[in-house]
């Protein structure tokens, strides 16, 4: 099936051992509702073509299909064909903060209490959700053990160049890319510490794009872990003074075994508390 959807949600770049490297989408539909696009090998099938990539609330239009036999988080796709892939209206994210807002809030709940989203997440697999945190007390982060995976990241690359020695990469055979480059792991987690109405106090890690790109970004300026991470949570606990949602997704993995708390924060969505729309937002 041919769907419409807002992009909103993009996760920094993953190892995989099927397609190399993925990257997870989530957005919404025409409707309002949540969809996950999961696994597309985003780098390694469109390059760094911008006119073949989308970005982050941009509207797209792909040929879906679900395997609940596989994935059973109801939300959840995949592509059925790449070339499917038409890139539609972009929304200006440096202007239109009301357009964007109001999708967020579309025929959805927006939740408040986390001990409610996962009560709910248990009974009918919701795996996508939007959250409104009472108190964000802080962006902590961890040193990573990078051992596992330099390990892993080596193999990948050598099955990549295997690979494009036979020019036979998926099913589609798509041609691979001699300039393509994994991406470099982020070697630090970084984690939102926050409330909800429930008054418990939980620390969920971040995986949006934008976090693992600032910390690259910095740290090859400066070449400096300790200012790098200083940056990220700044610019994150900036965000945390204004008007933040968290758009909050759970890890396959996690889901698949019933994990008490499956939840990431794939995607943090913070308009200025002066924006206009702020007047209908206390509901």
């Amino acid at each position: 099936m041919k769907e419409k959807v807002l992009v909103t949600v993009m996760t920094y770049p993953a190892l995989s051992n099927k397609h190399f490297e993925t990257v997870c989408t989530a957005g919404f539909r025409e409707d309002g509702s949540w969809i996950r696009i999961f696994p597309i090998p985003y780098r390694v099938l469109l390059g760094s073509d911008d006119d073949r990539r989308y970005h982050k609330w941009q509207w797209i239009e792909v040929d879906l299909e679900q395997d609940l036999a596989h994935d059973r988080r109801r939300e959840s796709y995949h592509i059925k064909n790449i070339d499917s892939l038409k890139l539609l209206q972009p929304i200006d994210k440096r202007a239109n903060w009301d357009l964007r807002l109001s999708w967020v809030l579309k025929n959805k709940k927006v939740y408040r209490n986390m001990t409610e989203l996962l009560e709910e997440t248990r009974l009918n697999d919701t795996s996508l959700a939007v959250l409104k945190p009472s108190e964000i007390i802080d962006v902590i982060y961890e040193k990573e053990d990078m051992t596992k995976f330099q390990e892993k990241l080596k193999k990948q690359k050598n099955k990549y160049k295997a690979e494009l020695l036979q020019m036979n990469l998926f099913e589609d055979e798509h041609e691979m890319s001699e300039t393509f480059r994994f991406a470099e792991k982020v070697p630090y987690k970084f984690s939102y510490v926050f409330t909800t109405e429930d008054g418990k106090q939980r620390t969920l890690m971040i995986e949006d794009w934008e976090t693992g790109m600032l910390y690259r970004n910095v740290f090859q300026y400066c070449h400096n872990e300790k200012t790098a991470c200083h940056k990220v949570r700044e610019k994150y606990m900036n965000m945390a003074k204004e008007n933040i949602y968290l758009f909050m997704g759970t890890s396959f993995e996690w889901h698949m075994k019933n994990a008490s708390d499956p939840y990431l924060i794939i995607g943090v969505f913070a308009p200025p508390k002066k924006d206009a729309i702020q007047t209908i937002l206390d509901f």
